[in-house]
């Protein structure tokens, strides 16, 4: 059973991975950071403060699993290696871009409790 608009039912298994996937410590980021177009590894790492090697290695070697990064290899001297969104990939950074402007937006609320 999926979940209804009015809250019922259960939570759709899709949705479930989904954010089980997006809640991964740094997945957001390194996705919005491809969203302009491919980057190598370095300018991924300068585009996200304090990540460290392992978990960026990590993150697009699961994201790659999960068909949302496509890695490339370019036979040069030194090798390049490049890392883009695949259309899945395109499509949630849109959904991640979302969220950025529903972030700039309430960021300058004050909270309320």
């Amino acid at each position: 059973m999926s979940m209804s608009p009015h809250g019922e039912g259960q939570i759709c298994q899709h949705f479930q991975r989904a954010a089980e996937l997006i809640a991964r410590r740094w997945v957001p980021q390194v996705i919005y950071a491809m969203r302009p177009g491919p980057l190598r590894y370095r300018e991924l790492k300068l585009a996200i403060p304090n990540i460290s090697d392992a978990v960026l290695s990590e993150r697009l070697k699961e994201l790659e699993a999960s068909s949302i990064v496509r890695r490339t290899v370019e036979p040069s001297t030194p090798v390049r290696i490049q890392y883009a969104l695949t259309p899945r990939g395109e499509q949630l950074a849109a959904v991640l871009g979302e969220l950025q402007v529903w972030a700039e937006r309430w960021s300058r609320e004050p909270v309320r409790t």
